[in-house]
């Protein structure tokens, strides 16, 4: 296939995903209390596994091919399949990825992953803004405003509830579980409003991020793992819609775990 065929396909594409957004089929409510309840039951597994790891220093990051990872490279795991897990009206996906940072030390990146503040400039361009509401010892709640760009760029404000833990000064983790994700209209004009349940697309109901890190081999092992949820993919679709939507929870924690890398390397 030659470059302008690809282009014209891209094209194609990317015009039919836009006129889907805007059909009333696209538009979704909030997730139905099966898919919710089948998503806080996967969390419960997953949170019951990370827990056990974290007892251990010799278990602490699920199994990767380290000396891969100290020769520079990411590795990535997609722990569901294809675009997702089928719920009710629902995917979701769990993606987990993993670095070495040479000469990273775990309690740089516990001060790293607290300083909210920078969020803006270390996460650049995706967080736009963050804000520690209320913080009790390794207790935090924080909202953030997020930009998303796959086809078409969504913004959201976030809030999360998360907590940091250790097993030593070398082994660190943390929990972050989202309690409200809104969608954004006409963000930063005097027109911005917050879509209700009614007109938002069901493109992040729920997310939540599991930190681990580890310091050892002359530098520090960081993972993070993400489970989210998302609407699902129209009856007929699934070729034009399936790479967007798994393409946003991979491509987000591909951008995270490599900026949350460089700016742990800025400090060495």
């Amino acid at each position: 296939m030659n470059e302008r065929l690809q282009n014209g396909c891209g094209s194609w594409a990317a015009a039919g995903f836009l006129l889907l957004l805007a059909s009333p089929a696209w538009v979704t409510a909030q997730p139905t209390p099966e898919a919710t309840a089948a998503f806080n039951s996967y969390i419960g597994r997953v949170e019951t596994r990370l827990d056990a790891q974290h007892r251990s220093a010799g278990g602490f990051l699920a199994p990767v091919d380290f000396a891969r990872l100290r020769q520079g490279e990411l590795i990535i795991d997609q722990l569901t399949t294809g675009a997702g897990t089928e719920l009710p009206g629902a995917l979701l996906h769990d993606w987990r990825d993993t670095a070495f940072i040479a000469g990273g030390k775990a309690a740089d990146f516990e001060r790293l992953m607290k300083d909210y503040d920078a969020y803006p400039k270390v996460y650049s361009p995706q967080v736009l803004t963050a804000k520690v509401l209320e913080h009790d010892g390794d207790h935090f709640q924080a909202t953030m405003r997020v930009r998303q760009k796959h086809v078409l760029t969504v913004v959201m404000d976030t809030a999360y509830d998360i907590t940091f833990g250790r097993l030593d000064a070398e082994h660190g983790y943390s929990i972050s579980r989202s309690t409200q994700i809104a969608v954004i209209d006409s963000p930063g004009t005097e027109h911005e409003r917050v879509l209700g349940p009614g007109e938002e697309h069901g493109f992040l109901w729920r997310m939540n991020t599991y930190w681990s890190c580890e310091e050892r081999d002359g530098g520090l092992y960081i993972q993070i793992e993400s489970v989210s949820l998302s609407r699902s993919i129209p009856v007929g679709l699934a070729w034009l819609i399936g790479p967007f939507i798994e393409s946003v929870p991979r491509d987000s924690l591909e951008f995270t775990l490599r900026a949350t890398s460089d700016a742990l390397r800025k400090q060495h």
